[in-house]
């Protein structure tokens, strides 16, 4: 009977160590299977972040965006004809005039502003050959803004934008109750309008970005010499007129003695015979 006994709890022992085994093994599987599921997790979120990095940069450098304006100030000896060749060459380069004034204090002054903006490709050949329309270059001041990471945020904000556009949209189709409908409606209107804000800008920056502008600063340093003026030279018209000129005074002048004669008459025969009478008195007493 003892040996039974003795037989049973050694099977029983033998039983519990068995199981306890299997619990490690399973322990031991499932952390493994955790860890592991972990460092899938870290790998694939360390790998995501530095694919995004660089596609982003390999964005930036294949669409590289920069704002270019040119100041210029120049003397020139022919305002109107340098300002007009400048317009001319803003159209065979492909740009356009934007602005064009000439303000003329006197006829030996001129001063004057012509603004074009002309394709970013041909900014450079632009400048170069149109400074040769100077013949003196006074000032020269070209600047650059980089906008592409501006450009490149813009794009990404659109994207997200566009996604949730998309979203939106499948939930509108899936919506049955009035009310889900008005939000997502709402929701919808909100992010169309963001999307429009997105796009003008973007395409701002692009015009910006494709055109460049330059703004010169002409003024003439050339002294104009007058034309003669045919109209003085006829002396045969100013003789007739200087001689009626002249004919004309001496009949106002008649004119003028005849009035005062006839005019004053009464006035003047009454000064005659007071004249003769001092003159008779004094004679009689020299007499005496």
């Amino acid at each position: 009977m003892n040996r039974k006994k003795m037989m049973l709890i050694f099977s029983l022992f033998l039983l519990l160590a068995a199981c306890s085994n299997n619990e490690g093994d399973n322990s031991v599987s499932e952390s493994g299977d955790d860890k592991a599921s972990s460092k899938m997790d870290a790998s694939f979120s360390g790998d995501k972040e530095p694919k995004e990095e660089v596609a982003k940069q390999e964005d930036i450098t294949a669409e590289r965006k920069v704002i270019h304006q040119a100041q210029l100030e120049w003397k020139v000896k022919d305002l109107e004809k340098v300002q007009q060749r400048i317009e001319e060459m803003a159209e065979e380069y492909g740009g356009y005039v934007v602005e064009s004034n000439v303000y003329r204090e006197n006829e030996e002054k001129m001063e004057g502003t012509i603004t074009v903006r002309v394709p970013e490709a041909r900014f450079q050949d632009f400048l170069a050959v149109s400074e040769g329309e100077a013949s003196k270059v006074i000032g020269r001041n070209v600047t650059g803004q980089d906008v592409t990471e501006q450009y490149v945020d813009l794009k990404a904000r659109l994207k997200s934008k566009k996604t949730v556009e998309e979203r939106l949209l499948a939930f509108m189709q899936e919506a049955e109750k009035t009310e889900d409908l008005l939000k997502i409606s709402t929701d919808l209107a909100a992010v169309q309008e963001e999307m429009e804000q997105l796009t003008g800008q973007m395409k701002y920056l692009e015009n910006q970005t494709s055109y460049s502008t330059v703004t010169i600063t002409l003024a003439q340093d050339g002294i104009i010499v007058p034309g003669i003026d045919k109209a003085e030279l006829n002396t045969w018209e100013r003789t007739k007129k200087q001689l009626a000129t002249s004919a004309n005074l001496l009949l106002k002048a008649g004119s003028g003695i005849i009035v005062f004669i006839i005019g004053n008459l009464p006035i003047l025969v009454i000064l005659g015979m007071a004249g003769l009478l001092v003159h008779w008195v004094m004679r009689r007493r020299r007499e005496k």
